[in-house]
Formats: C-alpha cells, structure tokens, sequence
C-alpha cells in the first residue's frame, strides 16, 4: 500500500510533523510527502534522509489556484494522510478524495488557529482580509470546521484530544538511531567550539512564542562560564545578528535530523521556554523528545501538556519568568549527577511512550483498519 503523506508548505518548518510520520510509515508502507513549496528550497532539516519528496512550487492567489491540478496529481497513494487542517493539505487531501475514492487520514499537532490570533483584535482581522494567502486565517477556520470529513484523526496534545478527539499521536524520537551511547559529548562540544564552558541548548526555529528571549536574558544572569548555543536559527535573521553580538549566544543553522544528535550532545542542559500564547496552547514542542531520545537533562515550562511528559523526568517552570528560569538552570548546572539521573530517567520514559515502536503500536493498526476493503 502507498501512502501519500501531504504537507501544507515543504518550505516551513512544519514538514518536520510530516518527515516524522513519513519515518514512521516506511517499513511497512510505499511512503512520499507530497504538497505545495511557497519558498525557493525545502525545509533544509528535511533534506539528504530517506524520505522521498515530491514538491510543486507555489505562490499566492490567484496563481496558486493554477498549481491545483498539478498538486493532485502527485496525490496518488491508496491512503492519503494530511498533515495539520490547513488548505493545502487537508483541503487538497479532500479534493483528491472526491477524485478517487480512498481513506483520508488528518494529522493535528498544532491548533493552527491559534497562530492567527496572536496580536490582539487588530491582528486577527489582517490575517482574516488576507485572501490571498492560500493558508489564510479563514480558508484556515473553514478546515477546522471540517476536520469531520475526515475518515480518521490523529492528534497530538492533549488539547487537541479535547477539542477534535481522535486517536491520541503525539511527536516521538527513534530511541534506537539516538542511542546516547553512539554520539559522545567530547565530539560534539570540539565541533561547537566550547572549550570547558557549560552548554545551555535550545533546538528549533527560535519564533517568538518559544521563548527563546527569555532564555537568553536566563543564561546571561549565570556568568562567563556558560554558553547558550542556538541551534536551527536562520543566520541571516534579524534575531540571529542580533544574538550573534552577544558574548553568551552562540548560533548554528538549521541541521539535517540526522545530524541533530551530534549537536545535542554537547548540551549539559536542553531548555524549551515555551511561552503561554494561543500559538503554545495546543502545542507539544517535538524538541522535547529530541533531548529525551538523547538523555539529555531538560528545563522547560508550564505550558500545554509539557508537565505532564516531563513528570518526574525534567524541570518545569513558569512560562515568561527568566528569573525563575535561570534558577533551575544554575541548579542542573551544578549538580551534574542529579542532571545525569534526570537525563537517565526521561530517556526511560522516551523508550516506553514516544518512541517509534510506542507510535507504530498506535499508527499501523488504525492504517491497516481504514486500508480494508
């Protein structure tokens, strides 16, 4: 059986829930991400792996409107499944269902809403006039209206459990290729360049609801001897020159998945500073499971259901307290035992619920349930 695996924009950084479930698919299935490219290059962490893309560069309306026909064609998997209940994917997953009738599966990982209502009243009101963005506020709101037709829902939060039900799927990590034992921290710090400092590290694109400004001002409060390293941060953002003139900041680009283990090896802490936005509500940073995987000692914050996946196993904090989120880091930072023990623990939770075995357990049954004749 083929899947075809449609992601909204193979430009953005959301292909990586789509390259997530696509690793997650190929053993037992014939698997390609499909969908629209509105930049000039894919995603670059979603680069050089083993997931086959197929990509049709697109724009805004009304010429994007021109690329519709074209996109449908690259949707001819005997199972369809869209990532997020966005336009260009669960929307073009609904038209080439009504062309050839096969089971459509809708991935939710983030309340995609919830991205639009950042700003206030004023803002929100942009977003909704902006009709030619073909991902615009309300083509976006019409998706979320009918995440119904589709024939089965996976979803990643527990906030998204409560607002859409479906099958609960949240992100997870291949415990096996992140075996800790196979990336040494002494390489990873000599490519960073580090020399003895301690490494506070934070993955991803460093967006506004992440907090990554809050955790800059954190680590400046611990000293000289502490180094935030910024992993995924476009160099020529504004942000990126900006925190590249501070003596505590180091950044790197964005990394192929592949590669990320190799860097994260080097963290004696992982902070996800998680802001409570309505962009955060719904959301389950995947980076979380990155450093777990890894067993990497994590800080991170009271937002979404994070308390509740680091239980036991990581530090949670307030969201928007630099203050509070320095202590918690100074106090893993000088206890290096009950850091490693932390570590220790939420790899052992990684392994038995987000892994990829725990995933499949839940993916392939539901798959091969719809797949029947």
């Amino acid at each position: 059986m083929k899947v075809s695996v449609l992601a909204f924009d193979l430009a953005d950084n959301a292909t990586g829930r789509a390259e997530l479930l696509a690793r997650l698919l190929r053993p037992r299935y014939e698997v390609e991400v499909v969908g629209p490219q509105f930049g000039p290059a894919r995603w670059r962490p979603a680069q050089g792996g083993p997931v086959t893309y197929r990509a049709v560069r697109a724009g805004r309306y009304p010429a994007f409107a021109a690329r519709v026909p074209e996109l449908l064609r690259l949707v001819d998997g005997d199972l369809i499944l869209a990532s997020k209940p966005r336009p260009t994917s669960f929307g073009l997953g609904l038209l080439a269902r009504a062309r050839r009738r096969r089971p459509l599966v809708l991935d939710i990982d983030d309340w995609e809403l919830g991205f639009f209502y950042r700003g206030g009243a004023w803002g929100t009101l942009g977003r909704a006039v902006n009709l030619a963005d073909p991902n615009g506020l309300a083509a976006t709101w019409l998706m979320e209206r009918l995440v119904r037709r589709a024939d089965a829902l996976t979803v990643a939060s527990r906030f998204l459990e409560r607002r859409f039900g479906g099958t609960f799927l949240t992100h997870v990590r291949d415990t096996e290729a992140w075996d800790p034992a196979r990336w040494p921290a002494a390489e990873a710090r000599a490519r960073l360049g580090v020399g003895e400092r301690r490494v506070v590290m934070f993955l991803g694109t460093p967006r506004g609801h992440k907090g990554v400004e809050d955790l800059a001002e954190a680590v400046r409060a611990l000293g000289a001897g502490v180094v935030l390293v910024l992993v995924g941060v476009d160099p020529a953002s504004p942000r990126a020159r900006r925190w590249a003139d501070l003596p505590h900041v180091r950044c790197v680009g964005e990394v192929p998945f592949d590669d990320v283990p190799g860097y994260l090896a080097a963290a004696d802490v992982v902070a996800v500073p998680q802001r409570d936005t309505s962009d955060t509500v719904g959301q389950v940073p995947a980076k979380l499971f990155d450093a777990m995987a890894l067993a990497r000692p994590i800080v991170s914050t009271r937002v979404s259901m994070i308390p509740e996946i680091l239980e036991g196993c990581g530090v949670v904090v307030e969201p928007g307290d630099p203050p509070a989120l320095a202590v918690a880091l100074a106090r893993l930072l000088h206890d290096p035992a009950g850091a490693a023990e932390l570590g220790r623990r939420a790899r052992e939770r990684c392994e038995a619920r987000y892994s990829f075995r725990a995933a499949r357990a839940v993916l392939y049954p539901l798959l091969d349930r719809l797949a029947r004749p």
